[in-house]
């Protein structure tokens, strides 16, 4: 096995169809049963139900902290894609390796893995350690059980290292999230009498309004960092429903929106204020007419922001091994902001480009997976203590 290249390890790596609504434990028992063969122990965090799991392995010394190589297994649905390859076995074409994940994000996965008989060989003065999550696409979700064991530990990362696509740039920041669903109860009338009754869709109505007037509040140009695109936080509704018939006044309708948070903003302060908005405008009418009406509003994901400082040593470190102090943004959520939070400094940096993330025919160039598995071997060297 020690002679497995990254582009053989993506071939295994993409033929797991781990889209998030579905298993990823194939995938990480082989990530598993590979690392056993260097005699590698790997620790798994499973979801309540068993049927995912995070993976945690250390490579090195395991009496101080080191640095994390950190990918989410999960890929998103290819469903009503028009692919003209199978999205779950590697095609190769034109310098190019098609497949769901491969830019998002199993060709980093795959990097780490082929790096690890060459991490073996080294003798490292801080170890290396590899963190493969679930349910990334879906909130950030996974990661959080393993992370809260990481943070007991006596010796935590000193850097963290999320290989998300970004063309190999550093990048030090992007924007949190918090999505939310809001549940309008009304009261059903015939639509004859409407007046009698309260239309939830209606007042549903108003509330989106009222996003989005805190959205024109949030884009003023004194909330600005333009080191973002676009450079404020954002507020948009993506999902509706309510109502059954044409006759009847709606008794019922929920939907879901989002803030797209620059980092220090605090995103729960707009769904604070669409509460305080239905508590002093909207209930009080709908009341009037049934006391039983309600809006609700529930979280249903969140994560934070990243802002990692470019004179951090973690900044230094990965504009070293990258070969590249381009620090940037990226309009995408990642875990880091999660890692951050738990006190390991954080740089989003990975082959592929999310230009071709998400899409149809997903690819990530063979140069830019060799030239990640060339950065591992700086790392490598960087951590060695014979080098």
């Amino acid at each position: 096995m020690s002679d497995t290249t990254s582009r053989d390890l993506l071939d295994k790596l993409i033929s797991f169809a781990t889209v998030s609504r579905d298993s990823n434990l194939a995938l990480i028992e082989f990530v598993r049963d590979y690392l056993a063969q260097f005699d590698i122990e790997s620790e798994l965090f499973y979801n309540a139900e068993r049927t995912k799991a995070n993976l945690f392995a250390t490579i090195g010394p395991r009496d101080r902290g080191g640095i994390v190589l950190s990918g989410h297994t999960d890929v998103v649905p290819v469903d009503g894609q028009p692919w003209t390859v199978d999205p779950f076995r590697l095609t190769e074409k034109d310098g190019r390796l098609y497949g769901r994940g491969t830019a998002d994000m199993k060709g980093f996965l795959a990097s780490v893995l082929a790096a690890v008989p060459m991490l073996i060989e080294r003798e490292l003065r801080l170890p290396v350690h590899l963190a493969f999550s679930y349910d990334e696409e879906v909130g950030c979700l996974g990661v959080r059980p393993m992370l809260a064991q990481l943070e007991k530990r006596a010796h935590k990362p000193v850097l963290c290292l999320i290989g998300e696509p970004t063309s190999l740039k550093p990048v030090l920041g992007h924007k949190g999230k918090l999505a939310m669903r809001c549940q309008v109860k009304g009261a059903p009338c015939h639509s004859a009498y409407a007046p009698y009754g309260v239309n939830a869709i209606q007042y549903a109505a108003r509330l989106i309004n009222r996003l989005e007037e805190i959205g024109e509040r949030l884009a003023q140009l004194e909330h600005h960092d333009e080191r973002f695109d676009p450079p404020y936080s954002t507020v948009q509704t993506g999902v509706i429903k309510g109502g059954r018939a044409l006759n009847i006044v709606p008794a019922e309708c929920e939907f879901d929106f989002e803030v797209r948070a620059l980092p220090g903003f605090e995103a729960s302060t707009v769904a604070k204020d669409l509460q305080a908005y239905a508590q002093a405008e909207l209930l009080p009418k709908m009341r009037a007419i049934e006391p039983e009406t309600d809006v609700r509003l529930e979280a249903l994901s969140a994560y934070p922001g990243l802002a990692t400082s470019p004179e951090s040593e973690a900044a230094r470190l990965v504009a070293l091994l990258s070969g590249s102090s381009e620090f940037g943004t990226v309009a995408f959520g990642t875990e880091g902001g999660l890692f951050d939070q738990a006190g390991i400094p954080t740089v989003v940096c990975g082959p592929g480009s999310m230009d071709q993330g998400h899409k149809p025919d997903e690819y990530v160039t063979l140069e830019q997976l060799h030239d990640c598995d060339a950065m591992l071997i700086r790392l490598a060297d960087h951590l060695s203590t014979t080098a």
